[in-house]
């Protein structure tokens, strides 16, 4: 993620953010908004992060192993994206592979670099580590593929992480596959990165 200059696109999303109205954002999010305060509470990967309206500043909600930390741009561009861009759509509980979003072949290479390949390289011989982490992230296994799991990563994001664990003639695969209604809550861009963030944090609670 260090050789990807976010900064344009940070300073894009606030600016598309303070456009938007507010009520409207946390509908279609299914996210609080206190009108008080003008913030959104937005849960995200295990924690709560506070989004600030209109000035777009992003912080964690007060839990005592983060405060005071700074949010990492990337995650700053997910939750500005996603409240910016969510639509009233329901999710579906279909999914459907990352070629099958808007565009998604243009990406599938950044796609296939950062979900993909860590995916296999971190969890392929370890999917019980994978199958716990995500239970602690609010997750459920799935029937797919040897092993599979979904994560909430966001309130209506769900990615679901698939593997299968190879023999002596096929190493381990994976892939990552999202809800039909994806393509009307953040842009395919977001997919190509999202995965990764929701990797590293499963990663992290992993301890691998």
């Amino acid at each position: 993620m260090a050789l990807i200059n976010l900064k344009p696109a940070h300073a894009k999303a606030v600016e598309e953010f303070a456009r938007a109205v507010p009520e409207a954002m946390a509908n279609n999010a299914a996210v609080d908004f206190d009108r008080s305060g003008s913030y959104f509470t937005v849960p995200f990967l295990g924690n709560n992060y506070r989004v600030y309206y209109p000035g777009g500043d992003v912080e964690y909600c007060v839990e005592k192993d983060v405060k005071g930390e700074e949010v990492k741009i990337d995650y700053k561009v997910i939750l500005l994206h996603y409240l910016t861009h969510c639509s009233p759509r329901a999710v579906e509980n279909v999914k459907v592979s990352f070629k099958e979003l808007p565009s998604g072949s243009i990406y599938v290479g950044p796609f296939t670099n950062r979900a993909v390949k860590p995916l296999v390289a971190v969890f392929g011989d370890k999917s019980e580590k994978l199958v716990e982490a995500a239970l602690l992230l609010g997750g459920w296994k799935e029937d797919i593929g040897d092993v599979a799991v979904t994560v909430p990563v966001l309130p209506k994001i769900p990615v679901t992480f698939v593997l299968w664990e190879g023999d002596d003639e096929f190493p381990p695969s994976g892939n990552v596959l999202f809800d039909a209604s994806a393509s009307s809550h953040l842009h395919t861009e977001d997919y190509a990165l999202l995965p990764g963030l929701a990797l590293w944090e499963l990663k992290r609670i992993a301890r691998i």
